[in-house]
Order: structure tokens, then C-alpha cells, then sequence
């Protein structure tokens, strides 16, 4: 059966996220999930650049204002409901799209959450020994006492397997499986990465004229709104955090707004460094052409050739 593609759009606050993905479902006729966590409430559409109504009209999105500021939700509570949304387009499309710019988010829903310890290199030499002096059965022997679940499901010829999971076990002294439950194994979908990249004095001018919008779009109104629930998680962030302080008197206006430009491009340098680690994100160029743009399609088409 040919494996379903997650087309994953990444990239720092204010690239053109949105746009891309939108671009993708209408030439794919597909659906947009939404991992970017600051949207999914609805009380803060301006502060979190939140597709506009016309955005949203030109291709179905979800997990976009999903949710009041009152409601607590966990990343773990997404990665459920995404994948469980995901399974369910998945049945009607070969390719959804994903996109967002927060980085745990597209994680939790690409890999899972669980991050796995790196090996250890007095276990790896054990076990490399147990390997090469009493052979594999006795890593098959070790792993099946340890974890027989895991045991029931790897491939236990493969010897670097059996180190890996072993070497796991010993370090955390929990079962390999329980560890692994939502782990890349379990994703029945290729994921294709696509990012936008721009020079980063461009990307700070955008960030800049991006909040002088967001304040002419009504910013202070919506802060202001949502300043009774100033305690929530929710509204402990950019955008809103500042014109609280400006509310209270500690801020003036324009230091105020300076400082969401500030913290705002301060958010997208360590989004850059995440996405800057990742070898499997394939760039456009900002402000991309047609020609740009369809060479991209090129792309992911080969792969999810690959998948076939």
C-alpha cells in the first residue's frame, strides 16, 4: 500500500508561512493542520498573524482558533488530536499539509515526543563485547528478558537494533517500547520538509513592518480585551506580554511596540538555529518565483515517488 505524505511548511515567524501552505493545498487539493500553537486561540487572531477569513476561505484549515484562552492544552494533547486528525485526511488525500513555527509542535506530530537518550559508550562497549564473544542470541536472550513487547516487533537480526534498545533500557530503566510508543516508527506517513529562507537583516525588516500592521489591524484593542486573562499561559507571550506592561502604566506605547519587534525577532533567531540543525528541510527562496515554485513540486513529487 503506497504510504500517505505529510508535506511539513517550517520556517521562522513572518517568512511567509502561510501563503506557502496555501499555495501547496490548492495545487495538491488537499487540507491544512496547523502546528503553530499561538493559533489555535481564538480570542488572539491579530497578535498571532493568524490566517486571514480570506486565507481560511481558499483552503479548509485546521486547529485555527480552535480553542478559547481559558482551555488548557497540553503539546501531548495535540500530538493526539493531530495525528488522529491526520488519520482521518488521510483517508480522503495521498497529502495533507502541516505548517507552523513552532518547533516542538511539528515534532510532536513528525516524530514524537519522546526524546531518546544518546548511546552510551560503556554499554555500547559491553554489549559490542557480549556481541562479538557469545553472539547474537545472547543480545536476542538479553533484550527478550528486558522487553519482550519490543522484542515481539524488532528485527532481531539486525545486532545494532538489540545495542541500541538494550543500551536505552539500561540507561532509563524503562521498556524500549514504552519509550518508542510515539517515536517515527509508529508514523505511517512520509514527511516532506519545506522551509523559506531569506537573508536575516530582510527577515527583521519583515518581522518589524509586520507588527506595525498588527497595530494598525487593532492589536491594542485585542490585548486589551484579553488583559483580564493576563495569568494564562495562553497570553504569556509576545505581543501581548508587552502591551500589558503598557497598560499597567511600566511602558510607554512606543517602547512597548519596540519590544515585540525586539522579542519577536529574538523568537525567530532561535527558530533559525533549531531549523538550521535539520538536513531535511529543502528552502525556498523569499518572495519565490513561479518558476521557483514549481520546481519545488518537482521535488516533492520525486519524493513521494520514492514512497510509491
Amino acid at each position: 500500500m503506497k504510504k500517505k505524505n505529510l508535506i511539513s511548511v517550517v520556517g521562522p515567524t513572518g517568512i511567509g508561512k502561510t501563503r506557502l501552505a496555501i499555495d501547496l493545498a490548492k495545487h495538491f487539493s488537499t487540507e491544512i493542520v496547523s502546528c503553530d500553537s499561538r493559533q489555535f486561540f481564538r480570542e488572539m487572531k491579530i497578535g498571532t498573524a493568524s490566517p486571514s477569513s480570506g486565507e481560511l476561505a481558499e483552503a479548509p484549515h485546521h486547529f485555527i482558533g480552535s480553542l478559547s484562552v481559558e482551555d488548557y492544552y497540553s503539546i501531548g494533547q495535540y500530538e493526539e488530536d493531530a495525528l488522529k486528525k491526520l488519520n482521518g485526511l488521510f483517508e480522503n488525500y495521498e497529502t495533507v499539509i502541516l505548517v507552523g513555527g513552532s518547533m516542538m509542535y511539528e515534532k510532536a506530530v513528525i516524530e514524537g515526543l519522546n526524546d531518546l537518550p544518546e548511546a552510551d559508550e560503556d554499554n555500547q562497549k559491553k554489549l559490542q563485547a557480549i556481541f562479538e564473544n557469545q553472539g547474537i542470541a545472547k543480545l536476542q536472550e538479553l533484550l527478550k528478558e528486558l522487553d519482550p513487547e519490543y522484542f515481539a516487533v524488532v528485527d532481531f537480526h539486525n545486532h545494532r537494533r538489540l545495542l541500541r534498545a538494550i543500551d536505552v533500557i539500561w540507561q532509563t530503566g524503562k521498556k524500549y517500547s514504552e519509550q518508542i510508543a510515539v517515536s517515527q516508527d509508529s508514523r505511517d506517513f512520509k514527511t516532506i520538509r519545506i522551509g523559506i529562507e531569506a537573508p536575516r537583516e530582510e527577515l527583521y525588516g519583515r518581522i518589524n513592518r509586520r507588527v506595525d500592521l498588527m497595530m494598525e489591524n487593532g492589536l491594542l484593542e485585542e490585548a486589551r480585551s484579553l488583559e483580564p486573562f493576563k495569568h494564562l499561559t495562553a497570553l504569556n507571550t509576545v505581543g501581548y506580554s508587552e502591551l500589558f506592561k503598557y497598560f499597567e502604566g511600566e511602558w510607554d506605547l512606543d517602547f512597548a511596540v519596540s519590544e515585540i519587534k525586539k522579542n519577536s525577532r529574538r523568537y525567530a533567531k532561535r527558530q533559525l538555529t533549531w531549523y538550521r540543525k535539520a538536513d531535511d528541510i529543502h528552502y525556498l527562496p523569499l518572495g519565490y518565483s513561479q518558476e521557483d515554485f514549481n520546481s519545488l513540486i518537482e521535488y516533492i513529487n520525486e519524493q513521494i515517488d520514492l514512497n510509491h
